[in-house]
């Protein structure tokens, strides 16, 4: 067992599958910003870089790819990445599912956002072994993830998803402990990371 998936983490660290990779979360990236352009024409320039939540999260993870490829380790980004790509992937899932029990359909757009948020939640967690971030930057990544709740639940600059507006206390609330929970994760694979050098 253990033979097959280290031939399956070498597959995956490879850099030829690293730039398919990287490849990938370009193109979601970029996907993602025009997605976001017609809330960004009604937005202060001011909040613009708190509204595209998840191109910001798959931008950070392709910067920590292009470290990878480099031999490099843009440790704050690491920890940007992770906590950030879990976080939207798995908040993008919980409201499209939500939006299907509020409406019935959500369509195959729908459909391909829950499967699209769902990899960015999964590759970050699996390619945790190449992260090298430190306790500080989980604080400032931390810190970046509920400062970016306060600016879409207090200052009124979430996502928008018309049909569950009349929800957004409770999205608020739900997606506030969704950043604690990702937080809390950046530092468990931190400690854990710790302990094998350690040892």
């Amino acid at each position: 067992m253990n033979s097959i998936v280290n031939h399956i983490w070498l597959l995956l660290s490879h850099k030829s599958f690293l730039w398919i990779l990287l490849f990938i979360n370009i193109l979601g990236t970029v996907y993602g910003y025009d997605w976001y352009m017609w809330q960004l024409e009604m937005t202060e320039p001011i909040y613009w870089i708190f509204v595209p939540d998840s191109p910001t999260a798959s931008l950070f993870f392709s910067l920590a790819i292009i470290g990878w490829l480099i031999g490099r380790n843009f440790k704050l980004i690491e920890a940007l990445a992770l906590i950030t790509l879990v976080k939207y992937g798995l908040w993008a899932v919980v409201m499209n599912l939500l939006t299907l029990y509020e409406t019935g359909s959500i369509g195959w757009v729908g459909w391909m956002l829950i499967g699209s948020h769902f990899a960015m939640a999964v590759q970050a967690v699996l390619y945790s072994p190449l992260y090298r971030f430190k306790f500080r930057h989980i604080v400032i990544a931390g810190i970046w993830t509920l400062h970016n709740d306060v600016i879409d639940y207090v200052f009124k600059q979430m996502p928008i998803y018309y049909d569950l507006m009349k929800h957004m206390q409770q999205i608020g609330y739900f997606t506030f402990w969704l950043s604690v929970a990702c937080i809390a994760l950046a530092y468990v694979l931190w400690m854990k990371r710790e302990k094998r050098e350690i040892i």
